[in-house]
């Protein structure tokens, strides 16, 4: 039996643009869950959607609180949820507010329809969306007591590979290089070296292999840096 497609929830209070967009998820066999309202998205998102696209302006709120929100919330779903702003503001600044909000890609109006789609099939591939992982992530990060379990298991890590891993599992896949890595885990300021970064990697994989002896999802890109995906072999066929 093939798997349930991905359940997309949208929150867009333009008729015209919702329309555009709920045609061509569907036209990809997507499920849509569309909205008006950001009260409305916070009643859906409980329902563990595969991603989430939301609009900024809208009649009962904003959709950076709203991602914001999620990120800083109790709830480990909704702080990893997939989250694509799609919005009329384009400015530079606009799409690093949304960035620092916690979404994970932005597309500003007027948009391309099957620029959008290709977009948002990347952030599905990079969650590996599937009916189980819709409800449970490989990793649970606990950011206020800077506490992670992995497939349900806790970790013992340092204050340092918390934020590793943090750093990690918050770029949706993308490769962090040594440099960047060393700016949000370290600081500036610090005196650490790319030497510093590829130990702490070391002593963090090996941490996850006493929980998960299967798994290995930190990736080595060399001369790049390192991303943190969901191995081939945990994932779900799509």
């Amino acid at each position: 039996m093939s798997a349930a497609p991905p359940r997309i929830l949208l929150l867009e209070d333009d008729p015209a643009i919702a329309a555009t967009v709920v045609f061509a998820f569907q036209r990809e066999g997507w499920q849509v869950d569309h909205v008006l309202l950001v009260r409305e998205a916070e009643r859906l998102a409980r329902g563990a959607p595969a991603l989430a696209v939301l609009d900024v302006g809208l009649p009962d709120g904003n959709g950076l609180a709203l991602c914001r929100q999620w990120r800083q919330g109790a709830e480990p779903r909704l702080r990893t949820l997939p989250v694509l702003m799609l919005t009329a503001q384009g400015e530079e600044i606009d799409r690093v507010l949304g960035l620092e909000a916690g979404a994970d890609d932005y597309v500003a109006k007027p948009f391309s329809p099957r620029e959008l789609v290709a977009r948002v099939r990347a952030l599905l591939r990079r969650s590996a969306w599937s009916p189980a992982a819709s409800h449970a992530a490989l990793f649970d990060l606990d950011e206020a007591g800077q506490r992670a379990w992995l497939s349900g298991q806790p970790l013992d890590l340092t204050r340092l590979e918390f934020k590793l891993l943090q750093a990690l599992a918050g770029a949706s896949g993308r490769i962090k290089s040594r440099e960047t890595l060393l700016d949000e885990v370290w600081g500036r300021d610090c005196e650490a070296n790319d030497r510093t970064v590829d130990t702490h990697i070391k002593t963090l994989r090996a941490k996850l292999r006493e929980r998960r002896p299967d798994l290995d999802p930190i990736v080595t890109h060399r001369g790049l840096g390192y991303s943190l995906v969901w191995p081939e072999a945990d994932a779900p066929s799509r």
